[in-house]
């Protein structure tokens, strides 16, 4: 039988900076591509073939973190010369700095309508900020070593920080109050971000494992061992069912979080990924490693209807299309926990052995997470090929052919359905959005580079140039 899944295939890849790449992002327009590198440098790649790309000098020491505006017009960027970069992505380069924190600055992220800018830094903090006027709003105190990372949820109310004292704290936007705190970790944590659903979030850390909790319950919902290195970077594919991690182990690994299993393997870099992004739509996906390589891959695999997929689970059930062999394991009926046990088979390329497992609680993240419009979606490195799969054990009281074929072909109907629906409203949401920013008159050459200015963390203007 012939696979739904369409790999990933390799598109581009871009070499230009001079040093291991540390952030990437896409802009919404889908033409730029923004990345931040220990050579000090922010780049901002064309899609487009022949197409000029541009380096910007401006930060003293290595940019930790990149990310673009909601809208594209601005990008930021983020620092160990503890500063926080605002630029135009354009071939003037302007900017607009401001002195952020009193340590190195490890992310930068804006909230999702633009108007405020979350940061951590080696200072312990977690500071806000509003965009437009470069103003300190508050500072979150209470990790007790580095905070590597910080993310706004999707719908603004919250923020979730990641911290080399190994826990994941969830923070309330308004009251400045930490809602919950995660420990689960056995290592530092490298870096979490919010489901696009915004009730869970996923958290890489320096264990090795990748890790999902239900924000609502603070339950854990899956834990993956899939990596033979440290997880440096995680990226959500916008329709919510599948994960993306970079890894010291050179590899980029997709995750199914709905059937909880690993999908694919991609080898490509030469040496650690250090970052990976997924474009606004998803159709696309972008890794940054050591070797100074950005990577630029075809998703495809959300061209295919997931439907099809769970049809082909009698056939093969966890299709691992890395070059690791997998068995997939009916869930016990006294246990809660679901082991689908990733077993190893000789990594191509190399000939070693690696074993892979992957741990998920069973009914709540199914619950979480098919809720969202659910496209199969895959990858795999250039060169590699797919392992066998063995047939999935048949158990007692299995729904008779008959009737699952006709259950799955109505849910596959329905979730055609559903991402019509949800595509119109993505649609139609967009273009308010875009009519209300049109109507705004903000003042743009505060931050566009007809001046510069620096504040500290009070917010105080300590100086201006003209």
């Amino acid at each position: 039988m012939t696979s739904v899944l369409n790999d990933p295939t390799l598109e581009r890849h871009f070499k230009g900076h001079r040093d291991t790449i540390t952030s990437v992002d896409f802009n919404c327009n889908m033409k730029q591509i923004a990345t931040g590198s220990m050579d000090s440098c922010l780049m901002i790649w064309n899609m487009k073939p022949q197409m000029r790309s541009y380096r910007f000098a401006g930060h003293k020491d290595a940019v930790t973190s990149v990310q673009f505006s909601p809208s594209g017009h601005l990008v930021a960027s983020a620092s160990r010369d503890k500063t926080v970069r605002l630029w135009v992505p354009s071939v003037k380069g302007e900017s607009s700095v401001f002195r952020a924190h009193t340590g190195t600055v490890r992310s930068v992220c804006f909230s999702a309508d633009g108007q405020n800018l979350v940061t951590s830094s080696d200072d312990k903090t977690v500071k806000v900020w509003t965009v437009h006027r470069q103003k300190f709003l508050f500072s979150l105190h209470q990790h007790i070593n580095w905070v590597r990372c910080a993310k706004f949820s999707p719908d603004g109310r919250l923020i979730v920080s990641a911290s080399d004292d190994k826990t994941i704290k969830i923070w309330d936007k308004t009251s400045g109050e930490c809602v919950h705190s995660f420990y689960e970790h056995g290592g530092h944590v490298n870096y979490a971000d919010f489901h696009p659903s915004g009730t869970c979030i996923a958290a890489a850390s320096t264990d090795n494992t990748v890790k999902v909790w239900d924000i609502r319950t603070n339950k854990l919902l899956q834990h993956y061992q899939v990596h033979s290195g440290v997880v440096n970077s995680l990226s959500f594919h916008p329709a919510g069912s599948f994960l993306l991690t970079a890894s010291n182990d050179s590899t980029l690994k997709v995750l199914d979080l709905v059937e909880g299993r690993l999908l694919y393997t991609l080898h490509g870099h030469q040496g650690p990924a250090t970052c990976v992004a997924f474009s606004r739509t998803g159709e696309y996906f972008a890794s940054g490693g050591a070797d100074e390589q950005l990577m630029v891959w075809k998703t495809n695999f959300d061209t295919a209807d997931y439907g099809e997929v769970l049809r082909l689970r009698h056939t093969a059930p966890c299709v691992d299309r890395g070059g690791v062999g997998s068995t997939a394991f009916p869930e016990d009926s006294g246990s809660s926990l679901l082991h689908s046990q990733m077993s190893s088979a000789s990594e191509l390329g190399n000939g070693r052995g690696s074993c892979d497992e992957v741990r998920s609680r069973s009914g709540s993240c199914a619950q979480v997470l098919s809720s969202r419009p659910s496209k199969s979606q895959t990858s795999r490195s250039p060169g590699t090929r797919p392992s066998s799969a063995q047939p999935e054990p048949q158990g007692a009281g299995m729904v008779p052919a008959v009737l699952a074929s006709t259950l799955e072909h109505i849910v596959a109907q329905l979730d055609v359905l559903t991402q019509s629906f949800t595509l119109l409203l993505v649609w139609l949401q967009d273009e308010i959005k875009a009519d209300y920013r049109d109507c705004l008159c903000w003042p743009w050459w505060e931050y566009c580079g007809h001046s510069r200015t620096e504040v500290d963390s009070d917010g105080r203007q300590v100086k201006g140039v003209h």
